[in-house]
């Protein structure tokens, strides 16, 4: 007879104990995913933040004509945000046919690529 509530004793605990453990297992990756899905977002972001500087070092901020590597550099980074609204965007204002459009083009790509970030 004690031999049997002892046996009870042993498997309560061990069912009360597997119950915690998996809960901590499913509230761990529950965490995990979140915390991949936040370094992602900042992978992007980064991404997103180099190619605008890039942008502005290369094409803003010079006095001449933007070079073959550097505009082949702009657009692998852009291409590199796998993002196709920002894709579009840059397709747009390398398009620009004169200043006004370059401009708006500019501001809206711009735009866009705060919009990126902050969301």
């Amino acid at each position: 007879m004690q031999y049997k509530k002892k046996l009870v004793m042993l498997i309560i605990v061990l069912i009360i104990s597997n119950t915690v453990l998996t809960y901590l297992y499913v509230s761990s990756k529950v965490k995990i995913r979140n915390l991949e899905t936040v370094v992602a977002t900042q992978e992007v972001n980064t991404k997103i933040v180099f190619f605008a500087q890039l942008f502005m070092n290369k094409v803003l901020s010079g006095s001449k004509e933007v070079s073959f590597d550097d505009r082949l550099r702009l657009e692998n980074a852009v291409r590199d945000l796998n993002d196709k609204e920002i894709f579009d965007s840059w397709q747009i204002f390398t398009n620009a046919k004169n200043t006004t459009e370059v401009q708006q083009d500019f501001y809206n790509l711009f735009q866009l690529l705060l919009k990126k970030i902050t969301s």
